[in-house]
């Protein structure tokens, strides 16, 4: 089955993989990328997200150039990660570092900021010996699948991000914030809705209440947005959540989430949504050159568990300012 958009792109479409795009760069992939911007953009408007192969991505430098003219708004600069990341200049980042042997679930870049992409660009310069796909699954079809008194509590209260910034673990206040002085942090918080907590020892912890459903920027469609399983601390491999409680007790997690109002999240819900997440899937193993195109707001994306060297580098555009909660977005 194919789909075409603008007469040149020839789109393969299989249940249980992304939309799969099969070019011929001719060794000039930004140039590739500049003549079909709309075109691919086009696709990722209609289905989500696509993964480009035939480009023959070679480095960070080639890819920076694709992904720029892809996205000629300009690459945003990361802001409040969860983990760290290597920056290559001008937007262009590696993959969070996270253990390989333990899966980065569902999620939806930064959705527990106030700023947050609306395209996300994955580029792979060397594919795993096996796993590591980026998976995607479709927003409105997971909050279709969820229960509706699940949704309806969300929708209504939102959730919490409750996070504790150590230097040993997860991405330091330097690497969240862009910086170390406290006063710029504060500023930060204060115009992004998040309340912080110096800890004695220095350290700073803050919460943040956000919307779990938001409307489609283009599109109005309702899409199920959030990281309330992914960043729940009952996803965490039981043996790390051990360990963590164990150094830094109950109350200064890496990070966890909460319902809006504050209500622990069980463990029922988190297995819940991450089977909706795992029944929606969509996944294609990396090859080395390859580029996937999402919609971040549509499309949430995962990081598999992998074996061997794997290294995917990412960037970020086209940003969406979302109501903060309690502002009902349209």
């Amino acid at each position: 089955m194919s789909s075409s958009f603008a007469t040149v792109l020839e789109v393969d479409l299989e249940p249980g993989k992304p939309p799969l795009l099969r070019v011929e760069a001719g060794g000039n992939a930004p140039g590739w990328a500049a003549e079909h911007r709309d075109a691919v953009r086009g696709v990722v408007a209609h289905h989500g997200a696509v993964l480009i192969r035939g480009l023959g991505l070679r480095d960070a430098a080639e890819v920076g150039a694709v992904f720029r003219r892809l996205a000629p708004g300009g690459l945003l600069t990361d802001r409040e990660a969860f983990a760290s990341r290597r920056a290559y200049g001008g937007g262009v980042y590696s993959s969070s570092k996270w253990p390989p042997n333990q899966p980065m679930c569902m999620h939806h870049e930064l959705s527990y900021a106030l700023e947050v992409p609306g395209l996300m660009l994955f580029a792979c310069l060397g594919a795993p010996a096996g796993g590591g796909a980026t998976a995607v699954a479709d927003s409105s079809t997971v909050l279709n699948a969820l229960p509706t008194e699940l949704t309806t509590r969300f929708d209504e209260e939102g959730w919490l991000l409750i996070r504790s910034y150590h230097d040993e673990i997860g991405a330091s206040v330097a690497e969240a914030f862009g910086t170390e002085d406290p006063v710029a942090v504060e500023h930060y918080c204060r115009a992004n809705a998040i309340e912080f907590e110096w800890q004695p020892d220095g350290g700073l912890r803050t919460r943040q209440r956000r919307r779990a459903i938001v409307r489609h920027p283009v599109t109005g469609r309702r899409c199920w947005f959030n990281q309330v399983a992914f960043l729940n601390d009952a996803t965490m491999d039981p043996e790390v959540r051990e360990f963590l409680l164990d150094v830094y007790g109950a109350d200064r997690l890496p990070f966890t989430t909460r319902f809006g109002n504050g209500d622990p999240i069980g463990e029922d819900v988190v297995q819940r949504i991450n089977e909706v997440y795992q029944a929606a899937t969509a996944r294609e193993p990396w090859r080395t050159g390859d580029l996937m195109v999402v919609d971040n707001i549509r499309t949430a994306h995962s990081r598999e568990p992998f074996a061997g060297p794997r290294e995917v580098l990412v960037a970020m555009a086209d940003p969406v300012r979302l109501p903060a909660f309690g502002v009902r977005a349209g």
